[in-house]
């Protein structure tokens, strides 16, 4: 491989079309602008969503809702998601996320949601236990553990 040898692959860069360079080219006299008017201009057109002075559609539409500065995001998962694990082991947000349950870890830390069955012993260590949580948890023998 030599360095004056290197190209782009084929199809990757395409031609720059010559603009107004004669009738024969396809694109000469206006260059593909038409005849006269804002588009035709030097420097000429309207910002994206410019409706031509009426009100703009995103000014029309209501405002909904709002985000809650005060909310506590937390990582939660499922006791079905628990099921993976062998009897007996420490299940916490570290190994969840070593896993691959779970992609981050939030601020707020772990909680572990009721959705599901477990059949295994496991000690689960989360900041927060929904009650049915907790109670599939203990009910199969194992331990909820509030960090």
């Amino acid at each position: 491989m030599e360095i004056q040898k290197l190209a782009p692959a084929k199809g990757a860069k395409t031609e720059s079309k010559r603009l107004g360079r004669g009738i024969g080219s396809g694109k000469g006299k206006t260059s593909g602008k038409g005849h006269k008017g804002q588009w035709a201009r030097s420097g000429g057109g309207v910002r994206p969503g410019f409706e031509g002075g009426q009100m703009p559609l995103i000014r029309r539409v209501p405002k909904r809702g709002f985000t809650n500065i005060f909310a506590k995001e937390y990582s939660v998962v499922n006791v079905k998601d628990l099921e993976r694990f062998e009897d007996g082991t420490v299940v916490n947000a570290e190994l969840l996320l070593k896993v691959g349950v779970l992609s981050k870890v939030e601020n707020y830390g772990l909680k572990v949601l009721g959705n599901g069955t477990l059949t295994k012993k496991l000690t689960v260590q989360a900041k927060k236990f929904t009650k049915s949580a907790a109670e599939i948890i203990e009910k199969a023998g194992g331990k909820a553990e509030v960090l």
